[in-house]
């Protein structure tokens, strides 16, 4: 259910706050807001996540060696082929795409798990806990989502606290980047490419409604380029 979004100037500035703690350049001026105020902001489906989830834990597994075949068969198992996307796909069936790009979901993953409320926090400085692998589904094993869902207790984020960290991640975005470019030192273990792929998450897990919203994107449809 949609709720009131935060008031979006407030929340700007607790971001623009953060990047000062961090020693990160701050954005021009005119640098637009991710919502207006009267907009509503609501999760997806917890289900939805979960299965993205999913889906990104056996992209990882491809990445890291395991078969074709066997991929096959969990998705199968587990009745996923239809939520895998076309390049996600292709990957898995062929090994085809960039492998470093799907690697880079990893901290995706990890978003997307602090919104389930399976990970307690998302630090920028930090890099993705290794004990998430534990919360996630046991693939090697053949446990399937289904299995995996009765096991696990998910806690959803409240809209308005992941709606926050979606604007930081607006904001770092453009940081990081700049300081990349720059050759200045980052604040900490993680790089623009991780906070990148923290942001897609995000942007794709918290739905904003509004006059200047569309419909929620698919996965591979989420704008980055601003």
């Amino acid at each position: 259910m949609a709720v009131p979004a935060p008031n979006p100037r407030m929340v700007r500035e607790a971001s623009l706050e953060e990047l000062s703690r961090l020693g990160l350049p701050l954005p021009p001026a005119h640098f637009p807001l991710v919502w207006e105020p009267g907009d509503r902001i609501e999760l997806r489906p917890t289900g939805e996540i979960e299965t993205r989830v999913a889906v990104l834990h056996l992209i990882l597994a491809r990445c890291f060696g395991m078969p074709p075949q066997a991929a096959m068969s969990w998705l199968l198992a587990s009745h996923l082929v239809e939520t895998v996307t076309p390049p996600e796909w292709q990957f898995v069936t062929g090994g085809k795409g960039d492998h470093r790009s799907f690697v880079l979901h990893f901290d995706a993953l990890y978003a997307l798990a602090w919104v389930l409320g399976l990970t307690r926090q998302l630090d920028p400085t930090l890099p993705v806990d290794e004990r998430l692998v534990e919360r996630m589904p046991n693939i090697l094993a053949g446990e399937t989502v289904r299995h995996w869902r009765s096991r696990t207790l998910t806690a959803p984020r409240d809209p308005a606290d992941a709606a926050a960290l979606l604007d930081l991640h607006y904001c770092l975005d453009w940081a990081y980047l700049e300081v990349e470019h720059a050759h200045r030192t980052l604040p900490g273990l993680v790089d623009a490419s991780a906070i990148g792929q923290r942001r897609w998450a995000l942007e794709w897990a918290v739905v904003l409604r509004g006059p200047y919203h569309d419909e929620p994107p698919g996965w591979e449809e989420v704008d980055l380029s601003t």
